[in-house]
């Protein structure tokens, strides 16, 4: 018998009292978990949704910096597009790609081109120019998760992938404490990318290995509301 039958097998008796016409959803539900409930509309199963601490976005640069990239905390618009000046100038951006919808308030002047992406870049463009700018619909504080859906300053998946640096700028409010809360705030139908941290992988031997595809340097801005900022004391 194979390890297959023996599963297959273990899964039957488990569910040899089961009623052919019981369905999963028709099953009495664990009871609830001193997790937050589901969400409004949803089948309640007591699963927690978040695993977040008390300061998810703290969490959330804690994690990312973990990944090995560059993190930068600011309150307000003029203080990003500062910071965001500086990273760029200290890398030595000359061609800066920004998709469409990039918040205005938030670039910076500075001796790089900004290349749009209307209509598309090739992907010579794209692979020759020194870094993207660009915002994320949510931060997973979890995780250390960045996810871009192509929305506004987001752009096409090519834009974030094929530049060598990315420097991604995140609101606070876009924080989310973990995978299922952010689940929750994302529309499926959108093409969800996933950054953690800058491009790697494992090799056989299962030593990480960076820079094997994608951005092989990451810098996260996230920013805070200053009226967020004052009541927390920051």
């Amino acid at each position: 018998m194979t390890s297959r039958q023996r599963v297959l097998d273990r899964i039957r008796a488990a569910l040899a009292d089961v009623p052919a016409d019981e369905s999963a959803e028709a099953a009495p539900a664990p009871p609830p978990s001193a997790g937050p409930a589901a969400a409004e509309g949803s089948a309640d199963h007591g699963y927690r949704r978040s695993h977040a601490g008390p300061d998810p976005v703290g969490q959330l640069a804690e994690r990312i910096a973990d990944y090995r990239a560059t993190v930068t905390r600011v309150t307000g618009a003029d203080r990003a597009r500062a910071a965001i000046g500086a990273a760029l100038a200290e890398r030595g951006v000359r061609q800066l790609v920004v998709p469409p919808g990039f918040p205005g308030e938030l670039l910076p002047e500075g001796p790089w081109r900004v290349l749009g992406d209307e209509p598309p870049l090739s992907r010579a463009a794209l692979d020759a120019a020194d870094g993207v700018l660009s915002t994320a619909a949510l931060g997973i504080a979890v995780t250390g998760t960045l996810v871009l859906d192509a929305g506004p300053g987001q752009g096409r998946r090519a834009l974030t992938l094929l530049p060598d640096y990315h420097l991604c700028v995140v609101r606070e409010e876009h924080v989310a404490g973990d995978l299922p809360e952010a689940l929750g705030r994302l529309d499926p139908a959108r093409p969800l990318t996933f950054v953690s941290g800058p491009s790697a992988t494992s090799d056989i031997e299962l030593e990480r290995v960076e820079g094997v595809h994608g951005p092989r340097t990451l810098h996260v801005v996230i920013i805070a509301q200053p009226d967020a900022a004052v009541r927390s004391g920051r």
